[in-house]
């Protein structure tokens, strides 16, 4: 059994920080999905993918995977990608594209 730790991102709808600095340990999938045959929905009979433990740091993730013998891939955070721009650049004269409503 497989375990993933990460470190949620913000949702789009989101503007603030909040409820961002947890972590998250989910399970991989260890069986395969399948398609059940009397009503064609895909099933699996791994349960273990429904769980999601929270947790206040990084440390405690790892010490609840180490006291459970779970093997574990510590997935870093990646940084917002932003772009800083103001709106007096809509009507700066060195535009690249011409402004237009």
């Amino acid at each position: 059994m497989t375990a993933r730790i990460y470190s949620p991102a913000k949702s789009a709808t989101q503007s603030g920080k909040a409820r961002t600095g947890g972590w998250v340990v989910e399970f991989e999938q260890s069986v395969a999905r399948a398609i059940e045959p009397l009503m064609g929905y895909t099933a699996s009979r791994d349960t273990q993918t429904q769980v999601r433990l929270n947790f206040a740091s990084l440390d405690a993730a790892k010490a609840y995977c180490d006291k459970h013998a779970i093997t574990y891939i510590v997935q870093p955070p990646r940084e917002a990608r932003r772009r800083k721009a103001s709106y007096s650049d809509n009507f700066a004269f060195g535009r690249k594209q011409p402004w237009t409503h």
